[in-house]
């Protein structure tokens, strides 16, 4: 395993009697990266993190937390890694202060080194205001905050996020997500689980689990370049035009069109090559839709994950 790899996985596997949660999944994450993971509910991506923290014992296949093994050396992985479950896990009795004085005490630390650590995690994510706050009446980006200062309470290289934006408004999102790049660009590698394409796109790493098996990883621009995600002879555009959803149920008739979504006040399509602008725009005008904006488009990481999902549902099937 080269150095710079803080993860790896080699055919890592999870059964649960019959069921198989997690099939043989293989990739590396390397030091100081956000890898985004992503997947449906129930895809396993809480599985792999739980047998990546030593929570769970793989059932086949093997991992490596910095080269320790998440089977065999637990005791080793514990002090590098953090963990911030999806949901929040601390107490809602206990305020703020209370809360990260109690956590920085399990992982060992007492008297100056505490002080230290945590004047160090209250200045880095703004809670001052809220110490004497029971962590029950925070709301949902300030509890998030709580828990992410209470997982780095020891310093750990890595740090697993599961789901950690679920729940919280737009502007608590962001905030946190500027938490971690800094966090990143001091060398720490940040494994994060999302629901959120503007999150996956911001990861260095993406990679894609359905139903238990690991369909693609790589970087979100490479990604964008499958063959699945750009079939030959087709072209994506944005057309941009009033009574969007009209318009929708219009194009999504056409000869040439292949799919059709909104996107705000925009329609993303799919497109034959062959199929002219000057076309679009006449039969956007039989719906009385006059006037339409229509520019090429590259694919988002959403289209990546809707190719991807339906080729394997078409594989299933």
């Amino acid at each position: 395993m080269p150095a710079a790899t803080m993860i790896a996985c080699e055919a890592l596997t999870k059964r649960f009697g019959h069921f198989t949660a997690v099939d043989q999944v293989s990739f590396a994450v390397a030091k100081g990266s956000i890898f985004g993971f992503l997947g449906p509910n129930g895809s396993g991506k809480s599985t792999v993190i739980r047998m990546l923290c030593g929570l769970l014992e793989p059932s086949a296949g093997r991992a490596h937390i910095a080269g320790f093994d998440v089977a065999r050396q637990t005791e080793d992985i514990k002090p590098l890694i953090g963990y911030m479950s999806q949901k929040f896990s601390l107490y809602d009795e206990l305020t703020a202060h209370e809360n990260l004085n109690f956590y920085g005490r399990l992982y060992g630390l007492r008297g100056a080194g505490l002080r230290r650590r945590y004047a160090e995690l209250v200045a880095l994510t703004h809670l001052a205001p809220y110490l004497n706050r029971r962590a029950a009446l925070l709301s949902g980006g300030w509890r998030q905050r709580l828990a992410m200062a209470c997982s780095l309470m020891h310093k750990p290289s890595v740090l697993f996020l599961d789901e950690p934006t679920a729940g919280i408004d737009p502007v608590a999102r962001r905030e946190l997500w500027d938490l971690l790049f800094e966090f990143s660009s001091q060398g720490m590698t940040l494994f994060v689980t999302t629901h959120y394409m503007d999150e996956a796109e911001r990861c260095s790493h993406v990679g894609y689990i359905y139903m238990s098996k690991l369909v693609v990883c790589g970087e979100p621009d490479d990604l964008k370049q499958l063959p699945i995600v750009n079939p030959a002879n087709t072209k994506r555009l944005d057309v941009t035009c009033e009574q969007v959803t009209v318009g929708l149920q219009a194009v999504r008739q056409l000869p040439g069109v292949r799919t059709a979504t909104v996107f705000g006040q925009s329609m993303h399509l799919l497109v034959d090559a062959s199929l002219s602008e000057d076309f679009l725009r006449a039969e956007l005008a039989r719906v009385k839709i006059s006037h339409a904006d229509i520019r090429p488009i590259a694919p988002s990481l959403e289209d990546v994950f809707v190719a991807l999902t339906n080729n394997e549902n078409g594989a299933s099937a």
